[in-house]
């Protein structure tokens, strides 16, 4: 019951925070613009519904695993994490931020290559807070880890 408590608190935190930064996106874009004055920049806009393929993690080749990542409109985010299917909900926020929640998964067993490779991509993406589309890459940054994702051709 506690953990269901828990669970219900960090949704709502995360729904907030999307909530607060979406308000304030839409409040920039409203401003009034002067003859003079030049137009604010509009924010960059994460990537949605593109199904996108891991190629390195933290400066490393992904090699044969080919986790996969897609973020639709209803900010759910899903894929493959290299032999567990997984699914969150992400929030892209204000200034290339992004919160990814809690993840459901699957709960195959694979070698132990396989599972070190998957958790260490699992936790790299759930500690992810800030993107950014570059020559084509998206890149999703944590405090000590790096994701890049090239798109998919499927």
């Amino acid at each position: 019951m506690m953990m269901m408590k828990k669970t219900t608190l960090l949704a709502l935190a995360f729904a907030s925070f999307a909530c607060i930064s979406m308000t304030q996106n839409a409040s920039a874009q409203q401003m009034p613009s002067g003859g003079n004055t030049p137009s604010p920049m509009q924010p960059k806009q994460f990537p949605l519904n593109i199904q996108w393929i891991l190629s390195t993690i933290n400066g490393k080749p992904a090699g044969d695993n080919q986790p996969t990542l897609l973020l639709d409109q209803q900010l759910r985010m899903r894929g493959f994490a290299g032999c567990n299917t997984y699914s969150a909900t992400a929030y892209p926020a204000k200034n290339q931020g992004i919160a990814v929640g809690p993840l459901a998964m699957t709960k195959k067993e694979c070698d132990k290559a396989t599972n070190e490779f998957e958790k260490a991509y699992l936790l790299s993406l759930r500690t992810s807070m800030q993107w950014q589309v570059k020559d084509g890459y998206l890149f999703l940054l944590g405090e000590k880890s790096e994701l890049k994702f090239e798109r998919a051709l499927f």
